[in-house]
């Protein structure tokens, strides 16, 4: 191979060198910061295209400018009554800033996440320790993990980073406190239902007594009620009966002797000795009614 050849290829690597440490492109997902022995010249560069550098003297750093997530490490919270929690969190964050970002985290995204990390482990300290054990495991959690959501982006915004959202993926009590607790529990919930039952038995043995009672006070109203009704009637049929046989007292006297006839001899087996002209039998002797002693 010729010296000119040697030259010829020596000068194409030298010029596919340049173009490569001249030409850069920038990704959607990606900002890009242009360096320049080290400090950051110039605003990001955020708009999906080629840009071009100074080669040799400039070089590129790429940061993410998506939606990332973070898993904090396992982690034990005391809870404002005192009770132990095992917490698994995790965080969604954003980095926003990108020329903030590189400045105040030099160690780029381990750096970040170790920072993350910490306030998370921080405020969620800060925050559950001042509620007490149910109100993490109830729905007020939402309400907990948002305030927590404001602290760390509270702290994050400082470094160039938005933090989106907090969350509480599991919350479990100590292994060596779970059985106990749930004995705790199962005794309470056992007491409550003792409690429960008693009222419900007292409920139903007033609600009974109240029934019986008014029952009674019913039943004697309409005793009354009937003993006045049947008093009434009986009184009325006596006037009536009075009315009737005042008109015609003849009559009267021979109704009332056939009565005392019908209920005499209606028994079957009772024997009377009784002159034949007795005055109870006047009417057999005298169908008009009076008797041999009678005064006309």
């Amino acid at each position: 191979m010729s010296n000119r050849s040697i030259i010829a290829l020596i000068a194409l690597a030298v010029l596919g060198f340049l173009v490569t440490q001249t030409f850069y492109t920038v990704d959607p997902t990606k900002q890009v910061l242009v360096r320049q022995f080290g400090a950051i010249v110039g605003d990001p560069k955020t708009e999906p295209g080629l840009y071009a550098k100074i080669p040799l003297v400039q070089d590129i750093q790429r940061i993410d400018r998506r939606l990332l997530d973070y898993e904090a490490e396992e982690f034990e919270v005391i809870a404002g009554d005192q009770k132990r929690l095992v917490v698994d969190a995790y965080a969604r964050y954003k980095i926003v800033a990108a020329k903030l970002y590189a400045q105040t985290v030099p160690g780029g995204e381990p750096a970040l996440r170790g920072l993350l990390d910490s306030l998370i482990n921080s405020e969620i300290r800060g925050v559950l320790s001042s509620v007490p054990l149910h109100a993490v495991l109830t729905d007020q959690r939402a309400n907990l993990m948002d305030e927590i959501t404001k602290r760390v982006n509270s702290k994050t915004k400082e470094l160039g980073v938005q933090t989106v959202d907090v969350r509480i993926k599991r919350a479990d009590l100590p292994q060596a406190n779970s059985q106990s607790v749930y004995n705790r529990m199962k005794t309470d919930r056992e007491r409550e239902a003792g409690q429960l039952r008693a009222e419900g038995d007292e409920e139903n043995a007033r609600i009974k007594a109240t029934a019986d009672r008014e029952v009674a006070v019913i039943k004697a109203d309409a005793g009354l009620k009937g003993q006045i009704l049947k008093g009434e009637a009986d009184a009325e049929a006596t006037r009536i009966y009075a009315q009737a046989f005042s008109k015609d007292k003849d009559f009267y006297a021979f109704y009332r002797r056939m009565e005392a006839y019908k209920q005499a001899f209606s028994s079957g087996g009772s024997t009377m000795l009784l002159s034949p002209d007795s005055d109870f039998f006047r009417y057999f002797n005298d169908p008009s009614g009076p008797g041999p002693n009678s005064k006309k």
